[in-house]
């Protein structure tokens, strides 16, 4: 059974994509931006707080899709300072605090000005 996992209140993304895909007991979670639901950044200068609400903001996808974030076994991390390293990790390491998921992170360009922080993960689902 393969599935698009649209958490309620979701805005319209940027591009011709779904917040998330479910493909039987494995989710897909797009690139999650900083975004607010009209797709502007939030938190423009504050690279905590964005990777903050990116993962909340994942953990939506997930709660949408009956996953949690203890589910995620991989994440795929980009970031646009190599500066915002340790803020980003302090964050992240909240939202994981047991067993870490495996992970890359790569220094980018993202979509629009002031995003500092992107993630996308993988999760699969217990039960």
């Amino acid at each position: 059974m393969t599935r698009a996992v649209i958490p309620a209140g979701s805005g319209t993304p940027l591009a011709p994509f779904s917040p998330g895909m479910q493909a039987d007991n494995v989710v897909y979670v797009s690139g999650t931006l900083p975004f607010d639901a009209q797709n502007n950044v939030v938190f423009p200068d504050d690279a905590e707080a964005q990777t903050r609400h990116v993962l909340e903001t994942i953990k939506g996808v997930l709660e949408a899709a009956g996953a949690t974030m203890a589910d995620v076994t991989f994440n795929h991390v980009f970031l646009t300072h190599w500066g915002d390293y340790a803020a980003i990790n302090k964050v992240y390491a909240e939202y994981f605090p047991g067993e870490k998921p495996a992970r890359y992170c790569v220094q980018v360009g993202l979509v629009k000005p002031g995003a500092r922080v992107e993630i996308a993960s993988i999760a699969h689902k217990r039960g």
